[in-house]
């Protein structure tokens, strides 16, 4: 059986082309940050670079959730526990003449200690025994590049879907990952969602295992609703 653990990460309408990053924040300081809830703290700073648009997450109409397929004990049908938070912060920044993604200035930051869903004793396990979330207090996303969108796509309004990819890092593990993404671009906003899929182990998670739980599923399903603002230079 497969597990689904969903998280929706933030994804620019406009994204396209790659970005190199590589995380400028330690762990000790993402701990910090974290304990204080200022996950901000772990973005890049820093004006805009003369030439680029940037967007950052906005105050409202962002969501982050993982989706678990699990077979409870007295349940006759498999169901999804899902956990969700809005606590997300992060910023993508673009070359406004080609629409690639600039190198250093493009982060997502998910605090892993404000995921809330139906059940608290799920909430407790999740955030202590799963993501560890005292010890990583975050889940962390830097875009590297995108597919199936051109330069004139990424930079014009209306719908688009492609493919994002980039690095995900889960309690200290960062693996390459590709979302599916569709978004919408107006003047200013960008909204949309993106998705993507991977195995407990490919993170180092061990698989709950608790009385009431006769089965889960082995694939992680993360999801991201978005909502990005354009910052002003």
């Amino acid at each position: 059986m497969k597990t689904i653990h969903t998280v929706r990460f933030m994804t620019l309408g406009a994204a396209a082309v790659a970005i190199a990053a590589t995380m400028a924040i330690t762990a000790r300081t993402a701990r910090t940050a974290t304990t204080k809830g200022d996950v901000s703290l772990l973005l890049p700073t820093g004006a805009v670079p003369a030439g680029a648009i940037r967007y950052t997450v906005a105050a409202t109409g962002n969501a982050a959730r993982y989706r678990v397929r699990e077979q409870l004990m007295g349940k006759e049908l498999p169901n999804d526990a899902i956990g969700e938070t809005a606590e997300i912060t992060g910023m993508i920044t673009v070359d406004s003449t080609t629409g690639s993604l600039i190198a250093g200035q493009s982060k997502f930051v998910v605090n892993t200690g404000l995921f809330k869903s139906d059940s608290d004793r799920r909430d407790g396990y999740v955030r202590g025994r799963l993501l560890e979330a005292t010890k990583f207090p975050t889940v962390e996303f830097v875009p590297t590049g995108v597919r199936g969108l051109t330069a004139a796509a990424a930079m014009s309004s209306g719908p688009k879907t492609f493919e994002l990819t980039g690095d995900l890092t889960v309690k200290g593990v960062t693996k390459p990952t590709t979302w599916k993404v569709t978004a919408q671009q107006a003047p200013g906003r960008a909204t949309g969602s993106a998705s993507t899929k991977f195995t407990f182990s490919d993170f180092t998670i061990t698989p709950p295992k608790v009385p009431v739980l006769l089965s889960v599923a082995d694939t992680i399903a993360l999801e991201y609703d978005f909502t990005l603002v354009r910052e002003k230079p």
